[in-house]
C-alpha cells in the first residue's frame, strides 16, 4: 500500500475493524507518518456444480436441503441435522479449495452423511441419486448396507 501523501510503500496499521463486509484499517506511512485509511474486501470465488450434462452451475445450498429433506419426510431428523449436513459439505468443499465438484461427488457425500443420521433416509437418497433401475440393484445396497452396519 503506497502513502497517498509520500507514495512510499510501507505502512503501518495503527487501528482494524470489520465494518459491513470489509475490513477497515487504519494505517500511517512509516517514512512522513501521514495517517490513511484503507477498505479490504475479502474476495470468495463462488463453488461450481458442475451436472451431468456438463453445464456448470452455482452451489445451491437449498436445492441440497430439499432434496435431503424429501429423504428424511416422516423420519426422526431434525431441520438442524439436516442443515448441518449441508454446511458440513459446503466447507468441506470450499476448504479443500475446490472450485468446481461434480453432482456425482456430491451426491456420494451426501450419502456418506446421511449414512451416519438415519438409515432409511439413506436408502431412500440413495434410490434416487443411483437411479436403480431393477429391484436386484437396490437389493444389492440393502445388503451391503445390512453387512456394514453389523
Amino acid at each position: 500500500m503506497n502513502c497517498p501523501f509520500c507514495g512510499y510503500g510501507e505502512s503501518k496499521v495503527m487501528d482494524s475493524r470489520p465494518t459491513e463486509g470489509k475490513i477497515r484499517r487504519r494505517r500511517e506511512c512509516v517514512s512522513c507518518g501521514g495517517r490513511f485509511t484503507t477498505y479490504e474486501i475479502i474476495e470468495e470465488t463462488p463453488l461450481m456444480v458442475v451436472k451431468k450434462s456438463k453445464i456448470r452451475q452455482e452451489f445451491n445450498r437449498d436445492k441440497i436441503i430439499n432434496g435431503i429433506l424429501r429423504a428424511c419426510e416422516k423420519r426422526p431428523v431434525s431441520i438442524e441435522q439436516v442443515e448441518q449436513i449441508v454446511l458440513d459439505i459446503e466447507n468441506y468443499c470450499k476448504n479443500s479449495l475446490m472450485r468446481e465438484v461434480s453432482t456425482e461427488y456430491l451426491g456420494e457425500l451426501i450419502l456418506q452423511k446421511l449414512k451416519d443420521v438415519d438409515l432409511v433416509a439413506y436408502i431412500r437418497f440413495a434410490s434416487v441419486y443411483r437411479d436403480y433401475q431393477d429391484l436386484d440393484s437396490f437389493n444389492r445396497e440393502l445388503k451391503a448396507l445390512q453387512k456394514n452396519s453389523k
